[in-house]
């Protein structure tokens, strides 16, 4: 049977798996799904129309799902959706999506997500993402797969976190920021490519070698945004594996509707 301590309140209306493990004075809500191997530490709260996948592990003093910080909001049925294998530290906030924009707030698979972490109604974050202690996002705000967020940092809100892209500590994100890219500072600065991140998932040499190509083309170059984005288009000619990260960086480019971090 799930592991429930005596003190937490668990709505007989929750659905959790039967591995599910709840601590000390947790609170769990009517509308709430856990799946199998998850652990909610104690004092944590997880409410509203929130599921969370497998082998989730939530520190202690978390809140998961409550009403977001919009004044907008009035009692639409919105949700959080958390996927599996994620790692959420003490004192976490994550709300509930908006009826203004897709009704969910989502969070995928295998991130690190520090301390004092808050994520607000509709951002979309990806996957094996981390956040450092006391990174906040705004609401709407889109994080690619394996980007790393620095501590204290702020993300404006509607901006975007490109894939493989980190935020280094304090920044101030109110542009988009490249897949790939290091930034940081505020006013927002780009330093150079990732290649730290990179080389410890095994990008090959070809790989790395046209994204410093596409960093020299967006940023020390002097071109336009077109022109660099012609210059990065024609990069997926020259082979190695390189294509994918090539429509990577295009498909972001082409739809930075609030400017890129230059």
């Amino acid at each position: 049977m799930t592991q429930v301590h005596p003190t937490a309140l668990v709505d007989p209306k929750a659905e959790l798996d039967a591995s599910v493990v709840v601590g000390p004075y947790a609170v769990v809500g009517p509308r709430v799904r856990i799946g199998a191997g998850t652990t909610i530490g104690p004092h944590c709260v997880i409410e509203g129309r929130t599921t969370l996948g497998r082998d989730n592990r939530i520190f202690q003093f978390a809140s998961l799902g409550a009403t977001p910080q919009d004044k907008k909001y009035a009692g639409e049925d919105t949700e959080l959706l958390i996927g599996d294998r994620n790692v959420v530290r003490e004192f976490c906030t994550f709300n509930l999506g908006t009826a203004q924009d897709a009704g969910a707030t989502r969070i995928g698979d295998d991130n690190w997500i520090m301390a004092y972490v808050h994520i607000a109604h509709d951002c979309q974050v990806g996957n094996q993402t981390t956040m450092a202690n006391n990174t906040t996002l705004a609401g709407h705000v889109q994080v690619g797969d394996w980007a790393t967020i620095g501590g204290l940092v702020g993300v404006l809100q509607r901006m975007r976190v490109g894939a493989h892209a980190m935020v280094g500590f304090g920044g101030h994100v109110n542009k988009d920021v490249p897949p790939f890219m290091v930034v940081d500072g505020n006013p927002l600065t780009v330093r150079g490519v990732n290649l730290v991140g990179l080389r410890r998932r095994d990008f090959s040499a070809e790989r790395l070698s046209a994204i410093r190509e596409m960093h020299k083309l967006l940023y020390r170059q002097g071109k336009t945004l077109d022109e660099a984005r012609a210059g990065i288009r024609a990069l997926a000619t020259q082979g190695g594996g390189v294509e994918g990260d090539v429509a990577l960086m295009d498909g972001f480019l082409g739809t930075a509707a609030s400017g890129i971090a230059r």
